[in-house]
């Protein structure tokens, strides 16, 4: 088990792993970043020089979608968009290990959209989803927002949350899919559909791939298959684009949120419950109810051969809640500078001198 204490000596969150989680994350030679949602943080787990679990985490506000690429990620806050990259070249290492230190470069100030997923074009810009006016958006530097697209059964660009745009699955660098609650078109409406209404779309023809999904999340293109999180019923699995049905693979004891791929296996995040309206009434507590089993919050790694839960990274503690994950590939330890602590002001990069 790993924990992060308080000044004070009280545990603030533990990750407790499955035994041999560690060395099966080292063998595949990447690392994860995770988005904590309520708690504010960003997580990130790896392994240290000496072979253990490592985890490291800072605070940059409520935080939803992630997307990396080779140099770094881009991830939401409160009101930001913010761009961080990788500080070190060369096989350089910081002065505790780490092989990759991520430092903000630069930020958007978008207002509270309620950012959901975000994607990474061709030309390394984010696409993100637009939850508050139901559509995707890019960053603009003039405006909160420049939109980009919108599913055709929403009538207007109003920041009134009317299907619940969430996910958004990228396909050969472009925007392919995207998930909804439901297909409302009246401010809110989406939360009298939570149960069954939710939808996948495809971006290029606007059709509906897939109906009857529980609010359905974090869409994702890989080994040729669109793989989504059906979140209202606890399930991992894909869509059958010839009947147009959900196929589930697998079922993790939580809401589920954050999907990404490590060799053949998927990484799915899993969320407590909250207790309130948005969670209530969903098809998965009855399932909790019917395998004798507590919600969890924390990740999940399936084969995606068989459907089988291979490991698990438990978390506890103030993080109730996960959003999104990201594979880091090629990292093997990594640390952030968050916007607070001193550290900001003392990490300074400077270019090449050019001759």
């Amino acid at each position: 088990m790993s924990e992060t204490a308080a000044p004070s000596g009280e545990v603030k969150f533990a990750a407790d792993m499955s035994r041999g989680f560690t060395e099966w994350l080292a063998s595949h030679k990447v690392s994860l970043a995770v988005t904590t949602y309520q708690a504010g943080k960003v997580l990130l787990f790896g392994v240290d020089a000496d072979g253990k679990f490592w985890m490291h985490n800072r605070n940059i506000g409520r935080c939803l979608g992630l997307a990396a690429d080779a140099q770094g990620f881009w991830v939401t806050s409160d009101v930001q968009l913010h761009r961080f990259d990788n500080l070190l070249v060369n096989g350089e290492r910081d002065a505790s290990g780490c092989d990759a230190v991520y430092a903000p470069r630069f930020s958007y100030v978008t207002g509270d959209l309620d950012i959901h997923d975000i994607g990474i074009d061709e030309r390394g810009a984010p696409v993100f989803v637009n939850t508050l006016f139901n559509c995707l958006a890019g960053p603009s530097p003039f405006y909160s927002f420049e939109p980009v697209w919108r599913p055709p059964f929403i009538s207007a660009l109003k920041a009134e949350d009317r299907c619940h745009l969430n996910g958004l699955a990228m396909r050969d660098s472009k925007p392919a899919f995207v998930t909804a609650s439901s297909t409302s078109d009246t401010y809110d409406g989406w939360r009298s559909q939570r149960r069954d209404g939710g939808v996948v779309v495809d971006v290029a023809s606007g059709e509906i791939a897939a109906r009857g999904l529980s609010m359905p999340h974090s869409p994702r293109w890989y080994q040729d298959r669109l793989w989504v999180l059906n979140s209202g019923e606890g399930e991992f699995g894909f869509i059958d684009f010839a009947t147009g049905k959900f196929e589930a693979v697998a079922f993790c004891p939580g809401y589920l949120r954050g999907l990404s791929f490590i060799a053949g296996h998927a990484v799915v995040g899993l969320s407590l419950p909250r207790g309130n309206k948005t969670f209530s009434g969903l098809e998965l507590d009855e399932k909790l109810r019917q395998r004798s089993i507590e919600p969890r919050c924390g990740l999940y790694f399936i084969d995606l051969r068989t459907g089988s839960i291979v490991h698990s990274v438990v978390l506890s503690g103030v993080v109730s809640e996960l959003y999104d994950v990201a594979v880091l590939p090629g990292v093997r330890q990594p640390a952030m500078v968050g916007f607070t602590g001193p550290e900001i002001k003392r990490m300074i990069s400077v270019p090449p001198v050019r001759q």
